[in-house]
């Protein structure tokens, strides 16, 4: 009885806000572990209720492609946060200077946050560089490469091409994950490339993490603490994390 209650709160929840997290669920149903929320999200997928996405759900009321599922899903995971780290990352934008914003939706919350100032921007990904058309002063240079349908980014020979080719004053990179093992972590090879790459070009890499990402490991490592100049997250970082930037340099905003 108590499990068919969940499962509909569960459901009402996810359809209101149309997106959840599995960290948004574990909040707010503590008496249970997140192995039974992922058990009740896949009950409740197999019942056409909702979708299940990396990291959460999404109502199954809409109809989206596969591409747009997961980047709704995500972007809406965690907004609040995004937001919050994205007018922190604005705040280190320098007018007339050369940036770098990568793919995903941490990046994509910085963009539309972004004034319209005198900038030149590079980007990865095709829906970054629509919202950024909205503004009247940056210049936007589009990389090409192939397109992953999934997560709206190029790469590629082209890519890297382009990339190495440009100066960039403060690249923009978002990260899937961070440990203390494994550094910050990514899950395409492809965009593993792009991120060292862009990390060494720049003059001053910034890393958008909100808290979330803590603690996940990906397949792919694209750098550590070392490697950054800033790392931007939405809550206080754990200690150990606070004190290896201190120790190596970055700084935590």
């Amino acid at each position: 009885m108590m499990n068919q209650l969940r499962k509909q709160k569960i459901a009402e929840y996810i359809n209101e806000k149309e997106a959840a997290s599995i960290k948004e669920l574990t909040t707010l149903f503590p008496e249970v572990s997140t192995m039974t929320i992922h058990r009740d999200l896949e009950k409740l997928e197999s019942e056409g209720v909702i979708i299940r996405t990396r990291g959460g759900a999404i109502s199954g009321k809409r109809q989206l492609s596969t591409s747009e599922t997961h980047l709704e899903a995500r972007l809406k995971a965690n907004l609040d946060a995004k937001i919050t780290i994205a007018k922190k990352a604005v705040s280190l934008i320098n007018q007339g200077s050369s940036i770098f914003i990568d793919a995903g939706t941490s990046t994509l919350a910085l963009a539309r946050e972004l004034p319209d100032i005198n900038l030149n921007i590079f980007v990865t990904a095709p829906n970054i560089a629509v919202e950024l058309s909205r503004l009247t002063k940056p210049t936007i240079y589009m990389c090409g490469g192939t397109l992953n349908k999934v997560n709206q980014a190029v790469s590629g020979p082209s890519t890297i091409q382009m990339l190495n080719g440009v100066n960039i004053s403060m690249a923009f990179i978002g990260t899937s994950g961070y440990s203390p093992n494994a550094g910050f972590t990514c899950g395409k090879e492809e965009e593993m490339q792009i991120k060292q790459l862009v990390m060494k070009k720049a003059f001053k890499s910034v890393i958008l993490m909100d808290q979330s990402k803590y603690g996940q490991i990906l397949p792919f490592t694209f750098g550590g603490i070392e490697d950054a100049d800033y790392i931007i997250g939405n809550q206080k970082f754990p200690d150990e994390f606070i004190t290896l930037a201190e120790e190596v340099g970055t700084m935590i905003l």
